[in-house]
C-alpha cells in the first residue's frame, strides 16, 4: 500500500476507533508524513510503507542531528509504533518494522529548588501591614507546609482545613482525595487572614463562600495572581531563581527527602501516582549532598 491510502485509512481509525481529538490526530499524522517524506526521499521509486526498521533508524537518527529533544523524539516513534500496529490489523504488512527500536532515553530534568533559607527570605519578605499581607503569607506558607499543586492551593476550601487535628483535605489530580499534614505556622496564618481581611470583604461572591483564598473581588484567587505573586516576592527577596508556585512543591519534597523522610510518605503526599514519580528527590537529595562536598571539602579548596 503507498503512504497517502494508508495515511487516510489510519486517519479514519484514529477518528472512529480512538476518538481523538483534532489537535492530536493532526500531531499524530504530522509526524507519519515526516517519515513517509523521509522515506520517498530515500528511494522515490518504493512509494509503500512496507520499509525495513533500518529506515526508521535512519528517520530517528535524523531528528536527533536536528536537536529535536529526546521526548519529542520519543512521542514520534510512539506515534509510529501506533501507525505500524494500524497497517498489522489491516495486514497490509506483516512484520513492524519498530519493534526492535529502542525508544530514546529520556534524561530527568532536576527541578529548581529553594534553599529553605531562601524561603523564609520569601515569606519574611512579605510586608504584613500591607492589604492581602495575611492572605498571601497564608497562600505560601501552605504551598510549602503541604507541597500543593496552585490548582490545589486555589481551589482549598475552608471546610477541608481541620484546625484541631492540624490537616488538610486535598481533592488532586482526577479528583483523588488526600489528607496531608499543615504546619502550626501556616494554620496561624490562615487564621489571622480569615480574621482579618477576608471576614471585612464587602461581598464574596456565592459559588466562593467556602474558598479559603480570595481576590479584592470577593472571587477564588486565580492560578496566575499566585504566579504573579511569587515571582513579585522573590524579586523583593533578591532570589535570582526562576520561582513559581511549583518550586514550593520540589522544595516541600526534597526538603523532606534531606531531612531523611520515607519516599513513601512523601509520594503520598505529594499524591504522585508512582513512586518512580517520587524518586525524582533523591537525585536532588544527591545532588545537594555533591555539591555540600565540593563546596566545604577541604580536599576541594587546595
Amino acid at each position: 500500500m503507498d503512504w497517502k491510502s494508508a495515511i487516510s485509512g489510519y486517519k479514519m481509525y484514529l477518528q472512529l476507533e480512538r476518538s481523538m481529538s483534532e489537535h492530536t490526530l493532526d500531531a499524530y499524522l504530522r509526524d507519519i508524513r515526516k517519515l513517509a517524506d523521509f522515506v520517498l526521499a530515500l528511494d522515490p521509486d518504493k512509494n509503500t510503507v512496507c520499509i525495513p526498521p533500518q529506515h526508521i533508524k535512519s528517520f530517528l537518527k535524523t531528528l536527533f542531528e536536528l536537536g529535536l529533544a529526546e521526548r519529542t523524539q520519543a512521542r514520534i516513534l510512539s506515534g509510529i509504533r501506533s501507525f505500524y500496529k494500524y497497517l498489522l490489523l489491516e495486514d497490509v504488512v506483516e512484520k513492524d518494522p519498530t519493534e526492535q527500536i529502542d525508544s530514546p532515553k529520556l534524561r530527568r530534568k532536576i527541578p529548581e529548588v529553594l534553599s529553605y533559607d531562601e524561603v523564609v527570605a520569601l515569606l519574611e519578605a512579605i510586608d504584613l501591614s500591607t492589604t492581602y499581607g495575611h492572605r498571601d503569607r497564608a497562600m505560601l506558607e501552605t504551598l510549602y507546609a503541604c507541597g500543593l499543586r496552585v490548582s490545589e492551593l486555589t481551589g482549598l476550601r475552608i471546610s477541608n482545613i481541620y484546625f484541631d487535628i492540624g490537616f488538610i483535605r486535598v481533592i488532586g489530580k482526577n479528583n483523588k482525595e488526600r489528607i496531608i499534614p499543615i504546619a502550626p505556622d501556616a494554620l496561624k496564618h490562615i487564621r489571622l487572614y480569615m480574621d482579618g481581611i477576608r471576614r471585612k470583604l464587602p461581598v464574596i461572591d456565592p459559588g466562593a463562600s467556602d474558598t479559603l483564598f480570595l481576590n479584592l473581588k470577593g472571587k477564588g484567587i486565580s492560578r496566575i495572581s499566585v504566579f504573579n505573586m511569587i515571582r513579585k516576592y522573590a524579586g523583593l527577596a533578591g532570589i535570582t531563581k526562576s520561582v513559581s508556585p511549583h518550586t514550593f512543591r520540589h522544595s516541600f519534597a526534597t526538603h523532606l527527602v534531606e531531612g531523611g523522610a520515607d519516599l513513601r510518605i512523601v509520594q503520598q503526599m505529594l499524591g504522585h501516582e508512582s513512586i518512580l514519580t517520587t524518586e525524582i528527590y533523591t537525585h536532588l537529595d544527591r545532588e545537594y549532598l555533591r555539591e555540600t562536598i565540593l563546596q566545604f571539602h577541604p580536599q576541594n579548596k587546595r
